[in-house]
């Protein structure tokens, strides 16, 4: 059993369920989340939500699912030799997109953009709104009552506003940190990079193997060059045609370690300096703990400057989340108007909610909640026209 550094978060310790419940005979409490999570509608509707490329283009692109579960295994990696909690870096990892919506960050734009005049719309607000509201599993409470840990790292982003609302909702609970401006504790810190890390190295092998991206290309890249030719130096039979493949896993493989044993060192050095003598003590920093060494970060960027350019702005993934965007704008008009056209049980709420501000959110949730290839299923449904194949 690894022993916890003093600054890690304790189960033993934690600030507790917002419902209390008896714990068990043979797990901790951040092994209840995280198994909690796993079993939960939310989870399981991820494998078919896109992360860079729409569901249908293709099986083997990543999905919110697997890069749910690159990230906990990233972070686990990172968490063991800092002393950090596993099991809870595993639960904020595999929760963290729960609330994304359908088709990747356009859908998210475009339902924040529907949402704008009833206060807008943040994936991480509906990740913890579905943890705590929006699965119905329990006879005692809505949500799957996650501890105060868990939920603090799902809650990566907050604006202030939505942070006064919850504030008000749970005095001193995790809203609080982005009034305070305070930190969270160090296993969501380290979810927060193990999930850059992650994006970054499956978005290039995502690429590739979509063809809008070369290798001749990637090696524009400072960072992918420097490995690639490691590689080629120690295996110059990957130069050759067929090979493509090896080069390229063998090289992200490399920058993924790179930046893995990077996160190590700088967060040792930074722990050292700052001496954090409890979780609260971290979450009272003047700023974050797990970090990136300068070099590495300033290498990190042209790679990011990149991937923008050359594969999210790509004309052909432009092309189809314009169609994705299109899709749920249309989806929520149609609620709004209808909402008898909502599956029965959400047009019930919605219908019946008051304020009307309510039925707008019960229509956001399900719009939110809908996989890609549900979404262009129920909009061909409702308007007659497919704009995506399901």
């Amino acid at each position: 059993m690894t022993v916890l550094a003093p600054y890690a978060c304790d189960p033993a310790r934690t600030r507790g369920r917002r419902h209390a419940e008896a714990p068990t005979p043979t797990r901790t409490e951040f092994q209840r989340d995280r198994d909690r999570i796993v079993h939960s509608s939310a989870f399981r509707r991820l494998v078919y939500k896109t992360q860079v490329f729409l569901n249908h283009e293709g099986d083997l692109f990543r999905t919110r699912l697997t890069h749910s579960l690159e990230v906990a295994q990233l972070g686990r990696s990172i968490a063991r030799p800092l002393g950090l909690n596993e099991d809870l870096v595993e639960a904020i990892a595999l929760a963290h997109d729960l609330g994304h919506t359908p088709f990747g960050h356009a859908g998210q734009d475009e339902l924040n953009d529907c949402m704008a005049p009833y206060g807008g719309f943040e994936h991480n607000m509906q990740s913890l709104r579905v943890v705590d509201a929006l699965e119905h599993r329990y006879p005692r409470y809505d949500g799957i009552n996650l501890t105060f840990e868990t939920r603090e790292g799902i809650l990566k982003h907050c604006s202030q506003a939505n942070a006064r609302h919850l504030e008000a909702l749970e005095p001193g609970g995790v809203g609080r940190r982005f009034l305070l401006r305070q930190q969270p504790g160090l296993e969501a810190q380290l979810c927060n990079l193990a999930d850059e890390i992650a994006y970054n190295a499956h978005d290039i092998d995502d690429g590739v193997r979509s063809g809008l991206l070369t290798l001749a290309q990637m090696r524009e890249v400072a960072l992918f060059d420097a490995h690639c030719a490691e590689v080629l130096a120690e295996y110059p039979e990957l130069a050759g045609a067929g090979h493509g493949r090896r080069l390229l896993y063998e090289t992200i493989r490399r920058m993924l370690s790179a930046q893995v044993y990077d996160v190590i060192a700088a967060t040792r050095a930074a722990l050292d300096a700052a001496a954090p003598a409890c979780a609260d003590a971290v979450r009272a920093h003047g700023g974050p703990l797990v970090c990136f060494g300068e070099p590495m970060r300033a290498q990190l960027a042209p790679l990011k400057q990149f991937l923008l350019r050359n594969l999210y702005r790509h004309p052909q993934v432009m092309q189809t989340t314009g169609l994705a965007r299109q899709v749920v704008r249309e989806l929520f008009a149609a609620y709004m108007n209808d909402p008898a056209q909502l599956h029965r049980g959400v047009a019930t709420q919605a219908l019946d909610a008051a304020p009307p501000a309510d039925h707008v959110r019960a229509v956001a949730d399900y719009v939110a909640g809908m996989t890609d290839r549900f979404a262009a299923r129920e909009h061909a449904r409702i308007t007659g026209r497919r704009l995506l194949d399901s």
